[in-house]
């Protein structure tokens, strides 16, 4: 439900869509690279959305869950959600963090004086966990993760550990850390870069762990449901982007003289698009609103992540079949969003597995609702 927004939410929408207005002007000049993340920050920062992810005390808005969608959707239904330099860094895990993580980590990563990246996903190669014993003051680190997305450029890494005697916890790990090898750079369709990093006997201070919440939702999995509604507002404000681009491509005439959207079958593919991108828009309003009333909504968010990151690929796929044979090529709008929304579809967990998720929870813990 995008209507009857809060007024504080609707000012940030305008302020987006003014936002965007700025970034389409950076590109039109052929601004690019870090010139063109430093211009958008800027610019990010003059209208108050750059630290709208942040705590309150480093300049946050305490929008809430539903501000943060209407901005998402807002630069999806413009093509921009994927340009550096909008946002300050997500506190992600660290968010509750005390020191000296909060001063020497936290911090720096806001300001954009440092770089992160989140170490989950164990290697395929690698049979054991990444396991850490505590010696001392001190916990030494052993194992190996894959998918770090921007992990070899990274100041420091989020890194999922099987702590002996202790549990899973986050540990901070510094990348130049003696025993910490970037053992492959590899690149995936939607143009990021991701690495395989190797932990041998690496050492860092016990105050680098960041342990459960009371709640018992531990940080790892707070910033992936994070994340998973934000790819989700992203890909119906994407949705929006790809509807308007077709019709636009629908009212143009053939050689004959009709519109190529008076063909019935064109019709019918354009009316399954917009009833989509109409359900999934509504799903993520509705799961925002829950999420900001403090409900539980681990299986609502895995719902919209899965519903909606399916149907920008859909309406992307046939938005080229509409358009022809000149979308696939290189340059093109739609072939290069193709590429990016597909990656969707297996980030912050893959959709069949999500699938099996949510079923878990209402079979086996009668959770979630529709």
């Amino acid at each position: 439900m995008p209507e009857n927004l809060p007024k504080d939410v609707l000012a940030l929408v305008r302020e987006t869509e003014q936002l965007g207005s700025e970034i389409r002007s950076f590109i039109d000049k052929a601004i690019t690279g870090s010139n063109l993340i430093n211009a958008v920050r800027v610019a990010s920062k003059r209208r108050h959305i750059y630290h709208l992810k942040s705590p309150l005390d480093a300049g946050g808005s305490g929008i809430g869950v539903l501000g943060q969608v209407a901005v998402h959707d807002t630069l999806g239904s413009l093509n921009l959600c994927h340009i550096s330099g909008i946002f300050a860094p997500s506190p992600g895990v660290l968010e509750h963090a005390g020191e000296p993580i909060k001063s020497n980590y936290l911090k720096p990563l806001l300001e954009g004086e440092k770089t992160a990246a989140f170490a989950f996903t164990e290697s395929a190669e690698n049979k054991n966990p990444t396991v850490g014993r505590i010696v001392d003051q001190t916990l030494v680190i052993n194992g190996e993760k894959s998918y770090v997305t921007g992990g070899a450029r990274a100041d420091f890494l989020n890194t999922r550990v099987d702590v002996v005697d202790h549990g899973q916890t986050i540990v901070v790990i510094d990348r130049m850390s003696e025993g910490v090898e970037v053992k492959k750079v590899f690149g995936s369709i939607d143009g990021s870069h991701h690495a395989v990093i190797r932990f041998h006997d690496v050492i860092v201070p016990n105050s680098h762990m960041i342990t459960r919440e009371k709640s018992g939702t531990s940080p790892a999995m707070k910033q992936i449901s994070n994340t998973r509604v934000i790819f989700a507002a992203e890909s119906v404000g994407l949705c929006r982007w790809v509807i308007d681009f077709v019709e636009k491509h629908l009212s143009t005439t053939t050689r004959a003289g009709d519109r190529l959207g008076d063909r019935e079958g064109v019709r019918l593919r354009l009316a399954d698009m917009r009833i989509r991108a109409f359900a999934a828009r509504s799903m993520v309003y509705r799961t925002a609103r829950i999420i900001d009333r403090g409900e539980q909504a681990i299986n609502e968010i895995i719902a919209v992540k899965v519903f909606a990151t399916e149907t920008i690929g859909e309406i992307v796929d046939t938005a080229i079949q509409l358009c022809g044979g000149r979308a696939l090529q290189d340059g093109h709008p739609l072939a290069e969003l193709f590429r990016r929304v597909r990656a969707l579809r297996l980030a912050e967990g893959a959709n069949d597995v999500l699938r099996l998720n949510l079923a878990k929870g209402r079979l086996d813990l009668e959770s979630g609702r529709i």
